[in-house]
């Protein structure tokens, strides 16, 4: 049985970290770091990701300023608000949340927030940054998910990783940073031939692609390390019979509730081979929010 990478543990701790660097700042007689965030539109997921977001600087010290926008915002108007929180000196940290309405421009939006204040590290100047292994903001989720292996002592050096999935959030720079740590890195996607034997050459398989109980047991080498970065909820019995065969808790809550939450990876099939995998939800799931809330520090401290 496989060792469970918890991540609401382990955001804790990154929590706690914050915590104690904003303790510093305001013994100094600083300021405690402000996050911006951006919120366009009624998005159910995005105003929970919000809700939880102000929950946590709460808990930390950092001060969260929201700015909430009508679905209907003209482009124009939200150049124009993130300018604005670019010149404040007050704001360390500006996050516009995703996804954007119809009709607005969401690279147009990040792009326009200063590298500096850019906590998502998604700015091209932060990527580039990462690309060539220079201190930056760095994208949330991928850089909390290497905390959590750095964290369980996991070895990446000279090990073969494979990366599922190739988007500028997580499966991009995931890569950058298993390369920066020595490994030697995959990037799989969708349109790869042999996908199942590419898989089950990895030694760490990160899987974040956005598709219910894609990667079977079968695909994972015996004692691999996965990482789940996959949410995904599941409406469809059928569907359900399928990956969660080895989970009969998930499946009767589907049957019973009419959905329930998974990852991209078959949970109990892969506590079957694997050494350690993340499980969903209770995963990386919460490590993002540390992660942007590390970020926000970090933005403050660069300006003393």
């Amino acid at each position: 049985m496989a060792t469970i990478l918890d991540g609401k543990a382990h955001a804790d701790r990154m929590l706690e970290t914050v915590r104690q660097g904003v303790e510093v700042r305001l013994a100094k007689g600083l300021r405690a770091p402000g996050l911006a965030v951006v919120l366009v539109g009624e998005d159910p997921a995005s105003q929970v990701y919000v809700r939880n977001k102000s929950a946590a600087c709460a808990k930390v010290g950092i001060t969260s300023i929201e700015h909430r926008l009508p679905a209907d915002t003209a482009q124009a108007d939200l150049d124009a608000l993130i300018d604005r929180l670019n010149a404040d000196s007050g704001v360390d940290g500006i996050l516009v949340q995703l996804p954007l309405p119809q009709g607005l421009d969401s690279k147009r939006a990040l792009h326009r927030i200063s590298p500096a204040k850019d906590v998502d590290g998604f700015h091209p100047v932060n990527q580039g940054l990462l690309l060539e292994g220079l201190p930056g903001l760095r994208p949330c989720t991928p850089s909390a998910c290497m905390s959590l292996l750095a964290h369980h002592g996991v070895e990446l050096k000279g090990i073969r990783a494979v990366v599922l999935g190739r988007s500028e959030i997580v499966g991009k720079p995931m890569a950058l940073m298993l390369l920066e740590q020595h490994a030697t890195v995959t990037i799989a996607h969708s349109r790869t031939k042999d996908l199942a034997g590419i898989c089950r050459e990895a030694d760490l398989l990160v899987a974040a692609v956005g598709r219910p109980g894609l990667v079977e047991g079968s695909w994972i080498k015996p004692g691999a390390v996965v990482v789940d970065v996959g949410i995904n909820r599941v409406e469809d019995e059928i569907l359900g019979g399928r990956i969660f065969a080895q989970e009969p808790k998930k499946l009767d809550t589907l049957r019973t509730k009419g959905g329930v939450l998974c990852g991209d990876v078959r949970y109990g099939e892969a506590m079957a081979v694997a050494s350690a995998v993340t499980p969903v939800p209770g995963g990386v799931g919460p490590l993002t929010i540390a992660g942007l809330l590390t970020n926000a520090l970090a933005a403050a401290n660069r300006e003393v």
